[in-house]
């Protein structure tokens, strides 16, 4: 199962999290509802922490499977390898904020506890996003990066996938092995198709 992974650790000293959020939550052109700023909102700016019932990855696993349902659980975050914060029981606004592939946003985690920063000047009312880098485990098929995980930021940037960025010799490798999986009798040896 895929889920928001780790973008960058920092050791520098912790930013308090602001009285006042700021932001509010609507309506999104992205996916569903959205966080968008109350104020212009400075670079280095932290803005919420991610909030929710602190779960073991087996726990996560058991009451969301993306493939059973067709959709994948955005209110999942992955703190460590043993811990996963679901956002959807006892969680906050943070979970409203959207993925892009050119974020103005970044996830930060310190000691074990996940915060969003800005990465850049924020213009009152413009949508606060991040990179979710979901992380892969090689079962993705190409369906499942534009279908299950597809993004819909509409960036110039946009990699068509709320899934970690990957290199395309790596996503072939994935493919690859995703295929041998799914389809072990139809397997083709590698040396078939080398062309040197």
């Amino acid at each position: 199962m895929a889920r928001r992974t780790l973008k960058k650790k920092t050791k520098a000293k912790a930013k308090p999290v602001p009285q006042d959020q700021p932001f509010v939550v609507k309506k999104s052109r992205i996916a569903g509802k959205g966080a968008f700023a109350t104020r212009d909102i400075k670079k280095g700016e932290r803005l919420i922490e991610y909030l929710g019932e602190r779960v073991t990855h087996a726990v996560a696993d058991a009451r969301y499977d993306d493939h059973a349902t067709d959709a994948h659980h955005t209110f999942l975050f992955n703190v460590n390898r043993s811990v996963i914060i679901d956002a959807y029981v006892d969680g906050n606004d943070a979970r409203f904020i959207n993925h892009s592939c050119d974020p103005n946003c970044e996830s930060e985690i310190e000691r074990g506890r996940v915060f969003i920063d800005a990465i850049r000047d924020i213009r009152k009312g413009e949508e606060l996003n991040y990179d979710y880098a979901y992380g892969r485990d090689g079962t993705e098929t190409e369906e499942d990066e534009t279908d299950l995980y597809g993004c819909r930021c509409g960036t110039r940037k946009c990699r068509g996938t709320i899934l970690e960025e990957i290199s395309k010799a790596a996503k072939k490798r994935l493919a690859d092995k995703a295929a041998r999986r799914h389809h072990p009798k139809h397997t083709v040896s590698r040396k078939a198709h080398r062309h040197d």
